[in-house]
């Protein structure tokens, strides 16, 4: 089986649906989403297997949710059954939740870094962003792009958040807090290891 097809060497490609020039919305769009994979299937790599046995299941998880992301994103039928759904959104939510009960409270920003792997998953959570303003972008052009699909990508990054926060705390290195921020989360517990 040949992996090259030679059909992009004129600058388009394919979606579910037709074809697009390769620096269309869409394209950008699902291909930050892809580049995001990139970064979390990166980070897995650096995690201790014990440690983290249930972040490296939330993160195939998630893994796959991104395939369904960039799946809807480049689906142009005007009939089509989107696989990312609001249960996968309120997942993330509810594991933010546990995972925001394990750290310290934060009230500033913090400086992305830390351990190896929290580095890498704030970069993650960067691309979520941008990945988050392209489908913004697509939106504004096509009313039937998915919102469950912006809802996703937002709430991971803020997953992400408190992954990065939660990959600290367990391999014992502390958030930077940024020395100029004002307090911007509310606090209400402190928690000591």
């Amino acid at each position: 089986m040949k992996i090259y097809t030679r059909t992009g060497d004129k600058g388009e490609t394919a979606l579910i649906g037709g074809r697009v020039s390769k620096d269309d919305i869409r394209v950008e769009a699902y291909g930050t989403v892809d580049e995001l994979n990139g970064f979390v299937g990166r980070a897995m790599t650096e995690l201790d297997r014990k440690m983290f046995a249930d972040v490296l299941k939330d993160l195939e998880k998630i893994q796959h949710e991104l395939f369904d992301c960039g799946g809807d994103l480049s689906n142009i039928l005007e009939k089509k059954e989107n696989k990312l759904k609001e249960e996968m959104v309120n997942y993330l939510e509810a594991r933010i939740d546990v995972m925001t009960e394990e750290t310290p409270d934060v009230e500033r920003f913090i400086l992305p870094g830390g351990t190896k792997p929290a580095a890498t998953i704030h970069i993650a959570r960067t691309v979520a962003r941008r990945a988050e303003r392209m489908i913004v972008k697509l939106m504004k052009q096509d009313e039937n792009v998915s919102p469950v699909a912006l809802q996703y990508v937002n709430r991971l990054s803020d997953y992400f958040f408190a992954l990065a926060r939660l990959i600290n705390y367990r391999m014992d290195v502390a958030d930077v807090e940024y020395i100029r921020s004002a307090k911007v989360f509310r606090s209400g517990r402190r928690k000591e290891k």
